[in-house]
């Protein structure tokens, strides 16, 4: 009943279970392992439009999409219109979808004036959205917060800006920038956003189960879901979630031989990608949340910890993993 094809502007979306753009998590190997379970839609970790405008190399990297199933989202993030302009006309060969994030909380960003600080200058909004639209025919989608603070909340007005000006989605995640990920999230502002608006409107915030997932579709009316924080170490959360709303019926969760697997290959193609010394260190967050819950995992997060190479850490997730089936 929820679960369902998705239209956003001229680009159909095989369902509407989408997988959140996190900084440092949804990297292309997190983004292809969440595809395979089935998620409608990846986007890119937060791209600065200042530093494709300035040609910065690391950056290019970020959107990299190479071997990836499509479609893919781009996320930007600004607020220099120029910059904002060129950023657009550069993802543009290379998108499916471009994404703009409204609503990215982190102090560094928001200093800025990026992010959700935008959602305190909503005459600015309304310039970043026609700009990215005169740049391009690919569908815009826009992600925000419910509001700055308690005496800022601007979801509604922020949602009607962005249509009015050119955008084809909308993700509303439903706190505001002060409550960082704190507290619950708000599904009424939500659900009012939904109400404002023709284009799709996409529910973020505190999906965590196949629950959770079908309470929002039902309470919000929503046209599609996206989480984040939930899939840490957890991609099997969309695959549950797609089969509940197909079938109403839960799937047994990931084995012990399925989580090692899913980890080992993580790695590989981590240091495919990275390189072994570099991903190796950013697969330790990683690595911590697939063993989240499992006995004795504390005590195996601070030997990923210190670990430097691959070699030794394949051996000693295997070690784990033979200790976890013998206990």
């Amino acid at each position: 009943m929820y679960l369902r094809k998705i239209k956003i502007g001229d680009v159909e979306l095989k369902n509407n279970v989408f997988l959140a753009p996190m900084a440092g998590i949804t990297d292309k190997t997190f983004r292809i392992i969440c595809k395979e379970m089935g998620v409608g839609l990846t986007t890119t970790e937060m791209v600065s439009a200042k530093a494709i405008f300035y040609g910065d190399s690391k950056t290019k990297k970020l959107y990299n999409l190479e071997g990836e199933e499509r479609p893919i989202s781009i996320q930007l993030f600004g607020s220099d219109i120029e910059s904002i302009k060129y950023a657009t006309q550069e993802v543009d060969k290379i998108a499916d979808i471009i994404d703009f994030n409204m609503g990215c909380p982190a102090p560094k960003i928001v200093k800025n004036g990026d992010g959700s600080n935008l959602l305190l200058h909503l005459d600015l909004i309304e310039k970043i959205v026609k700009a990215i639209r005169e740049n391009t025919n690919k569908p815009i989608t826009f992600k925000i917060r419910k509001g700055w603070d308690e005496n800022n909340i601007v979801a509604v007005e922020a949602a009607k800006i962005i249509e009015k000006a050119g955008g084809s989605a909308i993700i509303i995640h439903g706190r505001t920038r002060k409550e960082f990920y704190s507290g619950k999230a708000d599904w009424d502002s939500i659900k009012k956003v939904k109400e404002s608006v023709n284009i799709p409107v996409i529910g973020n915030g505190d999906i965590v189960d196949e629950e959770s997932a079908e309470e929002m579709f039902k309470y919000t009316n929503v046209d599609g879901i996206m989480i984040g924080r939930a899939s840490f170490g957890n991609p099997w959360i969309f695959r549950e979630i797609i089969h509940y709303l197909q079938t109403g019926k839960k799937l047994p969760k990931p084995t012990l031989e399925e989580r090692y697997d899913i980890m080992i290959r993580h790695i590989n193609m981590e240091i495919q990608e990275r390189g072994e010394e570099v991903a190796v260190k950013e697969m330790r967050k990683q690595l911590s949340w697939y063993i989240k819950n499992l006995k004795d995992s504390s005590q195996m997060r601070d030997k990923i910890n210190k670990i430097g190479n691959r070699e030794e850490l394949l051996k000693e997730i295997k070690l784990y993993f033979e200790y976890l089936n013998n206990n």
